[in-house]
């Protein structure tokens, strides 16, 4: 669809009634006011990809920044009030999204902005992701407390010095770095990207931690990366370093709207990425890496990863195959995955 197209539509109805219709069940007969309404965590980083997207509505709709048509609203999450425990523990990586998810359904918003790598794989009847935008670099990054900086080398965990103490939440960062360092020890350490970085400088805590790239060149801190790991030495999150937005899946007129921004590589990668998790049924409590690329020939590449969380098994797969296939390649190389790997990963 062209995008001046649905620029004008959204617009001219917008400009003419100064509001547009509601599609919620609770809210079919009755008339949305401006402004929309978007739902965010409160982090920096949050704000940040919310306000990124508006400023991308906005570029293609410039009427929608003249009439001020949106409004930011912050929404706790019990993943963000919850510091001390793994996901894991409290419910899984749909806690960042439960609370917002709730509000969209009841009409308190209208449309929510996401890490995608945040979001369950299955999402609640009524929500559906509405577009996907362009990836910013997928890849993890270490970063080094004041007793490990300066040791990096060519070798990407050679920084690390023997036995040091890692801080991070993710299983997946754990399984792949103690597979390849057992040595290495690990702790809970949880926050957004300036406690993460705090809790690395202050003394006593972790020698280092593991962030990925995106958000620090969100947030203008690239710098505090002392080595980027590559997707194939550690396998990225799914759909890491996309933000995604959700909206009401009888929501036809947002949804048309939100199609004008969609990023097309970044939907094709996170179809195949987010059918790999679907396939592997994973939880926060099973390390599973995925990272799709589209290569120069044009073919789709697709890694995925699962692995206990101590490091003692590795399973890593690659498979290739058409961008239109990229739903369907998930789910085989998860099913592939979950085949050949012990049962209780998946426990």
């Amino acid at each position: 669809m062209l995008l001046s197209s649905q620029d004008s539509t959204a617009a001219e109805a917008m400009r003419k009634r100064g509001a547009i219709h509601g599609h919620s069940p609770q809210h079919r007969n009755s008339t949305r006011t401006l402004p929309l309404r978007v739902g965010t965590r409160g982090s920096p980083l949050a704000l940040w990809q919310t306000r990124h997207f508006l400023g991308l509505i906005t570029k293609v709709c410039p009427l929608l920044r003249q009439v001020n048509a949106f409004e930011e609203c912050v929404i706790a999450t019990s993943g963000d009030m919850v510091q001390d425990r793994r996901l894991a523990d409290i419910g899984g990586k749909g806690l960042f999204a439960k609370e917002i998810h709730e509000a969209l359904l009841d009409g308190r918003v209208d449309f929510a902005v996401h890490s995608m790598k945040d979001l369950e794989t299955e999402l609640p009847p009524g929500i559906v992701l509405a577009c996907a935008l362009k990836r910013e670099d997928s890849r993890d990054a270490i970063v080094l407390g004041r007793a490990a900086e300066g040791m990096a080398a060519e070798d990407p965990y050679a920084c690390l010095p023997h036995g040091a103490l890692i801080g991070t939440a993710s299983i997946r960062r754990q399984s792949q770095l103690l597979h390849a360092r057992p040595d290495l020890r690990v702790e809970i350490i949880r926050g957004n990207v300036q406690m993460r970085l705090a809790k690395v400088r202050a003394e006593g805590g972790p020698q280092a931690s593991l962030l990925a790239i995106a958000g620090l060149k969100r947030m203008e801190m690239e710098h505090e990366a002392a080595v980027v790991l590559d997707a194939e030495t550690m396998v990225p999150a799914a759909c890491q370093g996309i933000v995604g937005v959700t909206v009401r899946a009888d929501d036809v007129e947002l949804r048309e709207l939100l199609s004008a921004i969609e990023d097309r590589d970044a939907a094709c990668v996170s179809a195949a990425e987010r059918g790999l998790l679907g396939a592997l049924d994973g939880s926060c409590r099973t390390p599973i890496g995925g990272h799709a690329q589209l290569l120069a020939d044009g073919q789709l590449q697709l890694t995925g990863l699962v692995a206990r969380a101590d490091g003692s098994f590795l399973l890593k797969r690659k498979l290739w195959g058409a961008p239109a296939d990229a739903a369907r390649m998930g789910r085989e190389l998860g099913d592939s995955l979950r085949i050949d790997s012990p049962a209780d990963i998946f426990g």
